[in-house]
């Protein structure tokens, strides 16, 4: 699994998302989703952006783990979760 140290960059920087979000011009949404693991991808001007505003490189912000990604749950079309 690839992690995201954006809130550590932040830290470091003593800056917020939100400044980060009007920075880059990357939603705040995004940025929450590349926080919480949520995003399933990011494409290389995001990256761009993100390293240009916390002057860092791509490997300072993104780290490969041993760990594997839990399995997302699938809900049928009636909403009930399926059981796996």
């Amino acid at each position: 699994m690839i992690e995201i140290h954006v809130d550590k960059l932040l830290a470091e920087h003593n800056r917020s998302f939100y400044w980060l979000s009007k920075e880059t011009g990357v939603s705040h949404t995004t940025l929450w989703r590349l926080k919480k693991g949520k995003a399933l991808g990011i494409n290389f001007e995001t990256l761009e952006k993100l390293c240009g505003a916390l002057g860092c490189q791509p490997g300072d912000l993104l780290t490969m783990t041993n760990t594997k990604r839990p399995a997302k749950r699938r809900e049928k079309k009636s909403g009930r979760k399926l059981v796996q």
